[in-house]
Protein backbone atom coordinates (compact mmCIF):
# COMPACT_ATOMS: atom_id res chain seq x y z
CA UNK A 1 0.00 0.00 0.00
CA UNK A 2 1.33 3.43 -0.97
CA UNK A 3 1.96 5.69 2.06
CA UNK A 4 -0.10 8.88 2.21
CA UNK A 5 -0.86 11.79 4.52
CA UNK A 6 -3.91 14.02 4.93
CA UNK A 7 -3.48 17.76 5.51
CA UNK A 8 -5.42 21.00 5.17
CA UNK A 9 -5.75 22.77 1.84
CA UNK A 10 -3.33 25.56 0.87
CA UNK A 11 -3.82 28.20 -1.84
CA UNK A 12 -1.01 26.66 -3.88
CA UNK A 13 -3.09 23.47 -4.16
CA UNK A 14 -5.92 25.07 -6.14
CA UNK A 15 -4.88 24.03 -9.64
CA UNK A 16 -4.24 20.41 -8.60
CA UNK A 17 -7.52 20.28 -6.68
CA UNK A 18 -9.50 21.47 -9.69
CA UNK A 19 -7.74 18.98 -11.95
CA UNK A 20 -8.40 16.05 -9.59
CA UNK A 21 -12.02 17.11 -9.08
CA UNK A 22 -12.68 17.46 -12.83
CA UNK A 23 -11.10 14.12 -13.67
CA UNK A 24 -13.11 12.43 -10.94
CA UNK A 25 -16.41 13.81 -12.24
CA UNK A 26 -15.59 12.92 -15.85
CA UNK A 27 -15.25 9.28 -14.82
CA UNK A 28 -19.00 9.16 -14.15
CA UNK A 29 -19.92 9.95 -17.77
CA UNK A 30 -19.69 6.33 -19.05
CA UNK A 31 -21.77 5.01 -16.15
CA UNK A 32 -24.41 7.66 -16.77
CA UNK A 33 -24.45 6.82 -20.49
CA UNK A 34 -24.87 3.09 -19.79
CA UNK A 35 -27.64 3.79 -17.30
CA UNK A 36 -29.59 5.87 -19.82
CA UNK A 37 -28.95 3.33 -22.58
CA UNK A 38 -30.55 0.53 -20.56
CA UNK A 39 -33.69 2.43 -19.62
CA UNK A 40 -36.86 0.75 -21.03
CA UNK A 41 -37.85 3.86 -22.99
CA UNK A 42 -34.39 4.06 -24.55
CA UNK A 43 -34.45 0.40 -25.59
CA UNK A 44 -37.90 0.99 -27.06
CA UNK A 45 -36.56 3.89 -29.10
CA UNK A 46 -33.59 1.83 -30.27
CA UNK A 47 -35.98 -0.82 -31.58
CA UNK A 48 -38.94 1.26 -32.66
CA UNK A 49 -37.42 4.25 -34.41
CA UNK A 50 -35.17 2.33 -36.86
CA UNK A 51 -37.99 -0.08 -37.67
CA UNK A 52 -40.43 2.77 -38.25
CA UNK A 53 -37.99 4.59 -40.50
CA UNK A 54 -37.31 1.41 -42.45
CA UNK A 55 -41.01 0.73 -42.98
CA UNK A 56 -41.58 4.33 -44.04
CA UNK A 57 -38.55 4.71 -46.31
CA UNK A 58 -37.38 1.20 -47.09
CA UNK A 59 -33.85 2.23 -46.12
CA UNK A 60 -31.91 0.36 -43.42
CA UNK A 61 -29.16 3.00 -43.58
CA UNK A 62 -31.62 5.58 -42.31
CA UNK A 63 -32.51 3.32 -39.41
CA UNK A 64 -28.86 2.77 -38.54
CA UNK A 65 -28.27 6.52 -38.71
CA UNK A 66 -31.08 7.05 -36.21
CA UNK A 67 -29.44 4.58 -33.80
CA UNK A 68 -26.11 6.35 -34.11
CA UNK A 69 -27.81 9.70 -33.54
CA UNK A 70 -29.46 8.39 -30.38
CA UNK A 71 -26.14 7.05 -29.07
CA UNK A 72 -24.42 10.39 -29.66
CA UNK A 73 -27.31 12.29 -28.06
CA UNK A 74 -27.23 10.12 -24.93
CA UNK A 75 -23.45 10.49 -24.61
CA UNK A 76 -23.62 14.28 -24.97
CA UNK A 77 -26.43 14.43 -22.43
CA UNK A 78 -24.44 12.35 -19.94
CA UNK A 79 -21.39 14.55 -20.53
CA UNK A 80 -23.43 17.74 -20.19
CA UNK A 81 -24.84 16.65 -16.83
CA UNK A 82 -21.43 16.26 -15.18
CA UNK A 83 -19.84 19.23 -16.95
CA UNK A 84 -22.69 21.43 -15.72
CA UNK A 85 -22.11 20.25 -12.15
CA UNK A 86 -18.36 20.89 -12.39
CA UNK A 87 -18.93 24.38 -13.80
CA UNK A 88 -21.36 25.21 -11.01
CA UNK A 89 -18.89 24.09 -8.31
CA UNK A 90 -15.96 25.95 -9.85
CA UNK A 91 -18.00 29.16 -9.91
CA UNK A 92 -19.38 28.83 -6.38
CA UNK A 93 -17.75 27.15 -3.37
CA UNK A 94 -14.60 26.00 -5.20
CA UNK A 95 -13.88 29.38 -6.80
CA UNK A 96 -12.18 30.45 -3.56
CA UNK A 97 -11.63 27.37 -1.41
CA UNK A 98 -9.79 29.26 1.32
CA UNK A 99 -12.63 31.72 1.81
CA UNK A 100 -15.36 29.07 1.58
CA UNK A 101 -13.84 26.32 3.72
CA UNK A 102 -11.01 27.75 5.81
CA UNK A 103 -12.42 31.03 7.09
CA UNK A 104 -14.32 29.33 9.89
CA UNK A 105 -13.48 26.73 12.54
CA UNK A 106 -16.62 24.76 11.62
CA UNK A 107 -15.57 24.04 8.02
CA UNK A 108 -12.49 22.61 6.33
CA UNK A 109 -10.97 21.29 3.10
CA UNK A 110 -8.45 18.44 3.17
CA UNK A 111 -5.85 17.10 0.76
CA UNK A 112 -4.46 13.56 0.61
CA UNK A 113 -0.88 13.38 -0.61
CA UNK A 114 1.28 10.43 -1.60
CA UNK A 115 4.94 10.90 -2.45
CA UNK A 116 4.41 14.62 -3.12
CA UNK A 117 1.43 14.02 -5.40
CA UNK A 118 -2.17 14.99 -4.63
CA UNK A 119 -4.29 11.83 -4.64
CA UNK A 120 -7.49 12.83 -2.85
CA UNK A 121 -9.71 15.67 -1.67
CA UNK A 122 -12.67 16.09 0.66
CA UNK A 123 -14.46 19.06 2.20
CA UNK A 124 -16.96 19.85 4.94
CA UNK A 125 -19.36 22.74 5.58
CA UNK A 126 -21.95 23.27 8.32
CA UNK A 127 -25.55 22.95 7.17
CA UNK A 128 -27.25 26.34 7.56
CA UNK A 129 -30.91 25.60 8.21
CA UNK A 130 -32.66 27.38 11.12
CA UNK A 131 -35.33 24.67 11.17
CA UNK A 132 -32.84 21.90 11.93
CA UNK A 133 -33.14 20.32 15.36
CA UNK A 134 -29.55 19.01 15.22
CA UNK A 135 -26.19 20.49 14.31
CA UNK A 136 -25.21 18.97 10.95
CA UNK A 137 -21.97 19.00 8.96
CA UNK A 138 -22.10 18.35 5.22
CA UNK A 139 -19.40 16.19 3.63
CA UNK A 140 -18.73 17.09 0.00
CA UNK A 141 -16.31 16.78 -2.92
CA UNK A 142 -14.79 13.46 -1.90
CA UNK A 143 -12.58 12.29 -4.75
CA UNK A 144 -9.61 9.93 -4.98
CA UNK A 145 -7.45 9.60 -8.09
CA UNK A 146 -8.09 6.40 -10.03
CA UNK A 147 -4.48 5.27 -9.60
CA UNK A 148 -4.78 5.26 -5.80
CA UNK A 149 -8.14 3.68 -5.16
CA UNK A 150 -8.55 0.56 -3.03
CA UNK A 151 -5.73 1.82 -0.80
CA UNK A 152 -7.97 3.03 2.03
CA UNK A 153 -7.55 6.72 1.15
CA UNK A 154 -11.24 7.40 0.61
CA UNK A 155 -12.16 5.76 3.91
CA UNK A 156 -9.42 7.68 5.72
CA UNK A 157 -10.68 10.97 4.33
CA UNK A 158 -14.26 10.23 5.37
CA UNK A 159 -12.97 9.31 8.83
CA UNK A 160 -11.12 12.65 8.93
CA UNK A 161 -14.42 14.47 8.33
CA UNK A 162 -16.20 12.41 11.01
CA UNK A 163 -13.49 13.11 13.57
CA UNK A 164 -13.56 16.81 12.70
CA UNK A 165 -17.36 16.85 13.09
CA UNK A 166 -17.18 15.21 16.49
CA UNK A 167 -14.52 17.62 17.75
CA UNK A 168 -16.59 20.59 16.56
CA UNK A 169 -19.68 19.35 18.35
CA UNK A 170 -21.79 18.30 15.37
CA UNK A 171 -24.49 15.69 15.92
CA UNK A 172 -24.64 14.38 12.35
CA UNK A 173 -22.66 14.29 9.14
CA UNK A 174 -24.79 14.40 6.01
CA UNK A 175 -24.04 14.14 2.31
CA UNK A 176 -25.69 13.84 -1.07
CA UNK A 177 -24.39 11.71 -3.92
CA UNK A 178 -25.71 10.41 -7.22
CA UNK A 179 -27.06 6.87 -7.42
CA UNK A 180 -24.64 6.49 -10.35
CA UNK A 181 -21.62 6.98 -8.08
CA UNK A 182 -21.64 3.31 -7.15
CA UNK A 183 -18.23 3.13 -5.45
CA UNK A 184 -18.93 6.21 -3.32
CA UNK A 185 -22.29 4.83 -2.20
CA UNK A 186 -20.71 1.53 -1.23
CA UNK A 187 -17.98 3.33 0.73
CA UNK A 188 -20.38 5.54 2.68
CA UNK A 189 -22.83 2.78 3.51
CA UNK A 190 -19.98 0.45 4.46
CA UNK A 191 -18.82 3.05 6.97
CA UNK A 192 -22.21 3.36 8.63
CA UNK A 193 -23.99 6.10 6.71
CA UNK A 194 -27.73 5.53 6.46
CA UNK A 195 -29.91 6.48 3.51
CA UNK A 196 -32.48 9.16 4.43
CA UNK A 197 -34.13 9.85 1.07
CA UNK A 198 -33.90 10.55 -2.64
CA UNK A 199 -34.34 13.75 -4.66
CA UNK A 200 -34.64 14.56 -8.35
CA UNK A 201 -33.08 18.00 -8.69
CA UNK A 202 -33.69 18.35 -12.44
CA UNK A 203 -36.25 17.22 -14.98
CA UNK A 204 -33.49 15.37 -16.85
CA UNK A 205 -32.53 13.32 -13.78
CA UNK A 206 -36.18 12.42 -13.32
CA UNK A 207 -36.48 11.30 -16.94
CA UNK A 208 -33.44 9.08 -16.69
CA UNK A 209 -34.42 7.81 -13.21
CA UNK A 210 -31.15 8.74 -11.52
CA UNK A 211 -31.97 10.45 -8.20
CA UNK A 212 -29.55 12.01 -5.76
CA UNK A 213 -29.19 9.89 -2.63
CA UNK A 214 -29.17 11.56 0.79
CA UNK A 215 -27.14 9.87 3.55
CA UNK A 216 -26.57 10.56 7.22
CA UNK A 217 -24.10 9.45 9.89
CA UNK A 218 -25.13 9.96 13.51
CA UNK A 219 -22.28 10.84 15.88
CA UNK A 220 -23.72 9.15 18.94
CA UNK A 221 -20.74 7.04 20.00
CA UNK A 222 -16.93 7.10 19.79
CA UNK A 223 -15.75 6.87 16.18
CA UNK A 224 -13.38 4.02 16.90
CA UNK A 225 -16.34 1.84 17.81
CA UNK A 226 -18.37 2.94 14.81
CA UNK A 227 -15.69 2.55 12.20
Amino acid sequence: MTPYCIRKYQDSDHRSVVDLFCRGMEEHIPATFRHMLLLPRTLLLLLGVPLTLFLASGSWSLGLLSILTLFVTLWLLAKYTWEKYVTMCLHTDMADITRTYLSSRSSCFWIAESRGQMVGIVAALPVKDPLLQKKQLQLCHLSVSSEHRREGIGKAMVRTVLQFAQKQGFSEVVLTTSMLQYAALALYQGMGFQKTGETFYTYISQLRKSPMIHLKYCLTSPLEGDL
